[in-house]
């Protein structure tokens, strides 16, 4: 921790340094690591059960809140989420599609940090502390990527690479972005970005909505390498042609939005020196 240092007129001043927050605000995360930031979990769901364990079982125990958001399963989905994790926070979807899904379960989170995984087991919860620490070190938006160093896709099929790769190039040229990996459901953001984003879209093309939407509001966006894995049980909603138009659409719709202002950086307890200790 530093002091801010600026000029006024030619002559250099230097503010206070402030106060870092009680060390009982920190969640260990390791032994050599604590963070102050609350950080919430979002999972969408529909007849996951048989995948729940493997994914409740990767995420990190320091998380402070999973919110599984039902999407009105016939099977055991709720009642095993409840068995692996009692206070898991349960919100039952209204509409339809993973869109739809998201934005009913970042409404429900409290904390100060929102990460979203899948519930089929191809994002891997281990890698959350990844998200966090970009976020706590200067990010406002982090992006996990398939193709940055180290990250890499068990199911990614030829059709899906070439798509995503089209789309991705698209949007770098549109929106004067460097993203690596469009099309992918493994995102972190601070809480109070949650206007900017503005969710108002259903299916699998709210990754890329996301995505078009901080960077349209200047946020600071970072990739973070993730390695996608094979979904354990069950199949897939994700229909490559007809989903990869819907991406293209809102692509090409945004282009014509205006962004939202982005919130500003808390002036109490600024992310710089409640983050890492």
């Amino acid at each position: 921790m530093s002091p801010e240092i600026t000029k006024h007129n030619g002559k250099v001043q230097v503010s206070p340094l402030r106060s870092m927050p009680p060390p009982s605000s920190f969640t260990p995360v390791t032994p050599h690591l604590a963070i102050s930031p609350t950080v919430s979990v979002v999972v969408p769901a529909m007849n996951e059960a048989e995948n729940l364990p493997h994914v409740f079982a990767t995420i990190p125990q320091w998380v402070d809140e999973i919110v599984l958001v039902d999407g009105n399963s016939k099977d055991d989905t709720v009642a095993v989420a409840k068995r692996l994790r009692p206070n898991v926070k349960i919100v039952t979807q209204t509409g339809k599609g993973k869109g739809d899904a998201l934005s009913a379960g970042f409404a429900a989170c409290t904390s100060d940090i929102i990460v979203m995984i899948d519930a089929d087991g191809s994002t891997d919860g281990h890698e959350i502390i990844n998200f966090v620490g970009a976020l706590v070190t200067g990010a406002d938006f982090v992006k996990g990527s398939r193709y940055a160093s180290g990250g890499g896709s068990d199911d990614l099929t030829i059709n899906r690479r070439l798509g995503n790769k089209v789309l991705t190039g698209i949007v770098n040229v549109m929106y004067n972005t460097k993203y690596t990996d469009l099309c992918y459901g493994y995102n972190a953001f601070w809480a109070r970005h949650l206007e900017v984003l503005d969710l108002d879209c259903d299916g699998f093309e709210v990754e890329t909505l996301m995505n078009v939407r901080a960077a349209k509001a200047g946020l600071k966006v970072h990739e973070v390498p993730s390695h996608e894995h094979n979904r354990i049980h069950g199949e897939s909603n994700l229909h490559v042609v007809r989903d990869g138009f819907r991406v293209l659409k809102t692509i090409l719709k945004e282009w014509r939005r205006q962004p939202s202002p982005p919130q500003p950086e808390p002036t109490a307890t600024p992310a710089a020196d409640r983050g890492v200790a």
